[in-house]
Order: structure tokens, then sequence, then C-alpha cells
């Protein structure tokens, strides 16, 4: 008898509703997007480690990702993230924030 108690009383335990006061928490806070547009003038320059801290700071950017041809990449979207396109000379070809 007393297992049939103990397992009724843990089986309603977990149905019991849950009662909110107050507030609600707050989302996670959403990471600052990056935004390209200012850097078009940009393009055609050599991509080297002084460009990436004015692309990063002008666009906004958390992180930084360099895409040369035939390189593989993770196709998570990140609105934090510049990435730069460069050419197999190094030159800067284009900009997206993914």
């Amino acid at each position: 008898m007393r297992m049939v108690l103990v397992a009724a009383l843990l089986a309603s335990a977990g149905c019991t509703p849950v009662e909110m006061r107050g507030e609600t928490p707050a989302a996670a806070p959403v990471a600052a997007a990056c935004n390209a547009d200012s850097l078009g003038d940009l393009v055609g320059k050599r991509a080297s480690d002084a460009r990436a801290d004015v692309m990063q700071t002008r666009s906004g950017a958390r992180t930084l990702r360099w895409i040369a041809p035939n390189t593989a990449v993770t196709m998570d979207f990140r609105a934090d993230r510049l990435n730069v396109y460069v050419d197999a000379k190094g030159r800067i070809e284009r900009f997206t924030c993914a």
C-alpha cells in the first residue's frame, strides 16, 4: 500500500502547475548585428590584420572571418560576424554579415 501511495504522490508532483508572479525572465541579449554597408571603399585592397581591425570596428562585427577561394565554411548564421571574401591574390572582393 505504501508503494502505491508513494508512486501516486510522485506522479502527481510532476503535474502540479507552477504559478509565476512578478516579471517574466528577460530573454538573453541579442548580439549586435554587423553592417557591411560602410566597407565598399575597401574592395580591391589587400587583406591585412590592420584592415581587419578597421573592418571590424566600422562594421560593428564581433568577429571576422576571411574566406578565400575554395575555402570550406560553415553555414551557421551569426548576425555579429563579418565575412570577408578575398581572391587568390589576397585582395578583398566583397563582404557579408552572417
